[in-house]
Parts: C-alpha cells; sequence; structure tokens
C-alpha cells in the first residue's frame, strides 16, 4: 500500500513538474497575435463559461423585443459594440478586433451572430464580461435597460427592420 501512495505521489509531481516546465519555459502561447488556443485550454474555458451561465441562459427578456427596444439597442450596439463586433453587412474588422485574441465574433448579418443563443445567455456575457477574451462587462457603464436592449438586437439580428439597420451605421 505504501508503495502505491509513494509512485501515485511521484506520479502527480512529476506531471506537475512537466506543467511548471511547459508555463515557464515559453511552451504556453501568451501572445495575441498569431496564437492559437491549445485543445484542454479551449474546452475549459467552454466549460466554466457554461457553468457560469447556468440557469441565466434560460432568463427571459423583462423588455418586450419591439421597435423601440432595438432602436435603442442598436445605438448602445453602435456606441459600445461595433468596434469590436463589426457592423451589418461589414465583414472588415476594425484594427482593435483584428489585433484580439480570441478573435471577437462578427455579430451582425451577414454572420449570424448569436441569434441562435438564449437572449439570457448574450444578457449575461454582456452584463458580466468574459475572462481572458477581451469582452468587458457593462455592468455599471449601461443600464438594466439598456443591456436588455443591446441583447434582444443581438436575438433579432438576421431580421432587423431598416430603421434599427439605418441606426447601426
Amino acid at each position: 500500500m505504501t508503495r502505491l501512495v509513494i509512485g501515485a505521489a511521484a506520479g502527480a509531481a512529476l506531471v506537475l513538474a512537466g506543467e511548471l516546465l511547459f508555463l515557464t519555459q515559453g511552451g504556453m502561447p501568451a501572445a495575441a497575435r498569431g496564437a492559437r488556443p491549445l485543445p484542454l485550454e479551449e474546452w475549459l474555458a467552454g466549460r466554466a463559461l457554461e457553468v457560469a451561465i447556468g440557469k441565466d441562459a434560460s432568463r427571459a427578456s423583462p423588455l418586450p423585443g419591439d421597435a423601440p427596444n432595438l432602436l435603442a439597442g442598436a445605438r448602445v450596439y453602435r456606441e459600445n459594440c461595433m468596434t469590436c463586433h463589426g457592423a451589418v453587412g461589414d465583414a472588415q474588422r476594425s484594427a482593435v478586433a483584428a489585433g484580439m485574441f480570441p478573435r471577437p465574433p462578427h455579430l451582425m448579418p451577414p454572420d449570424k451572430g448569436v441569434t441562435d443563443d438564449p437572449v439570457g445567455e448574450t444578457y449575461w456575457k454582456v452584463r458580466n464580461g468574459i475572462r481572458l477574451t477581451g469582452m468587458p462587462s457593462f455592468e455599471g457603464a449601461l443600464t438594466d435597460a439598456e443591456l436588455w436592449q443591446v441583447s434582444l438586437l443581438l436575438l433579432h439580428a438576421n431580421e432587423l427592420s431598416p430603421a434599427v439597420e439605418a441606426e447601426l451605421h
């Protein structure tokens, strides 16, 4: 039994030593330019985000997805989000977005953006931000109504009225 415990401890120590060498000797990519996420890094970050959002993803918007709220959401998007996430019909990335890692997703048509995500999930991401991605928290910078309005806009991004699209230009 003692040999088993010693063997397990030695194995764990070797794994930790290998991880330490990987991290401290330049094996872990840290630069934003040209970097690709490691498979385990990508899986862990995705799983952590899923768990953090949890039940909030199914949260319904207290505001209707009507024209006044979508117009207000378009103003919020234009002023706070467009630099990183792009404009309607514009696949061009800003210099800020092009230099980020991971790249911020394009959220407006012709891309699908987050139109297939529950509005509560988008609200959570805008309100809380996402660590180590460049996505800031807008809690405190935007009112709760503005957070919901921009989340509703993104939910309906593939079916915007001409008035709302005009607000985004």
